[in-house]
């Protein structure tokens, strides 16, 4: 009977992105086509990413290929171990498995590990993903842990949570009719308190214009500790300007947490007609550091002074990322954190 029951009846849920890692998934960038031609640029600020990461804790990295894991190989040190995974693309934070915790008893004892496994279906059915699709398979059979199946669709880039049963989402996205058509919030609720622990969902709006994952939370409003949320705002005369502020205020409302803004880059950035998604909210935490993409920017620095008291006991670290935008999502969009724990085998 046990294999019928969902994470959170067994005890498990998703910790805060803050709580310690085992590891930290990537993949690394191939095909230049894919990247328009930047395939080289890419990699070199992913390089630069990853090497930074690495010194905080060890990486799991996933290649396509053969001359992925050369090319990585050859630009990578540190405790990073390789995986030969064929994949679509390098977005692990939406197609990876979702890892759930349950506390043991007993001083110092670590937490159980399981993973989620939520289906992708490229963003709303824009890009191919049926590779993509097996990766959280591919993870939980490496780590050799138990794997759920949620048997909805459901991005990593879609949700973020303190840690503390409070999540963070956008209507724009988990309500696509691309996604989960047929079912309303409340089955949507239901479905992330079963398997992922939270038991508050609070509902955003509307994304950033040129966002093709139809308003990722973790391009906008992040949780910075269980009761400060930082959220992206911008210029009056700015197009995203609108929807930010109404996010803001529906952020406002909440009683019991502190938000603190941070501003959208002063200069945009476009592919042909497209406006790239741009933002200092994509940042992502790891052992004592969060690496926040940079773009050359005028408010670069400001954004590292807004964050930087955020994050007591963590260097925060900003690192290039203009050329890794091209593909519409930075340092969180690549990363799948593996918390602490001891494998459970279910």
């Amino acid at each position: 009977m046990e294999k019928t029951l969902t994470p959170r009846a067994l005890g498990f849920g998703m910790p805060a992105e803050w709580a310690p890692h085992a590891a930290t998934w990537t993949a690394w960038p191939y095909d230049d086509e894919k990247w328009l031609g930047y395939l080289e640029p890419v990699r070199q600020e992913f390089a630069a990413f990853v090497n930074t990461l690495a010194r905080f804790e060890p990486v799991h990295l996933v290649v396509n290929d053969e001359e992925s894991e050369q090319d990585a190989r050859k630009r990578l040190s540190g405790p990073i171990r390789f995986h030969r995974i064929p994949h679509n693309d390098l977005w692990l934070r939406d197609s990876g498995a979702i890892f759930v915790t349950r506390p043991t008893k007993g001083p110092g004892a670590e937490p159980e590990l399981a993973a989620v496994n939520w289906e992708f279906n490229g963003w709303g059915r824009k890009y191919p993903a049926e590779l993509d699709n097996q990766m959280p398979q591919h993870m939980a059979a490496i780590l050799g842990v138990k794997l759920f199946e949620a048997g909805l669709v459901m991005e990593g880039g879609s949700l973020e949570v303190n840690g503390e049963g409070v999540g963070l989402t956008t209507r724009q996205c988990l309500r696509s009719p691309e996604r989960n058509p047929g079912h309303d919030e409340a089955a949507l609720e239901a479905a992330l308190r079963e398997y992922l622990g939270i038991e508050h969902l609070v509902w955003l709006g509307e994304g950033l214009e040129g966002d093709h994952t139809d308003g990722h939370i973790d391009t906008l409003t992040r949780f910075t500790s269980p009761r400060t949320i930082v959220t992206s705002v911008s210029d009056p005369d700015d197009p995203n300007h609108r929807p930010l502020q109404e996010n803001l205020e529906i952020l406002q409302s909440l009683e019991g947490f502190q938000i603190v803004e941070l501003p959208l880059p002063q200069n945009p950035l476009w592919i042909e007609e497209t406006r790239l998604p741009l933002t200092y909210a994509n940042f992502y935490i790891a052992n004592g550091a969060v690496l926040v993409p940079l773009y050359g920017d005028p408010r670069d620095k400001q954004a590292l002074e807004i964050l930087r008291p955020l994050f007591p006991g963590r260097e925060v670290i900003g690192l290039m990322s203009r050329y890794l935008m091209t593909g519409g999502g930075s340092f969180h969009c690549v990363t799948q954190q593996q918390p602490q724990g001891q494998v459970w085998k279910g």
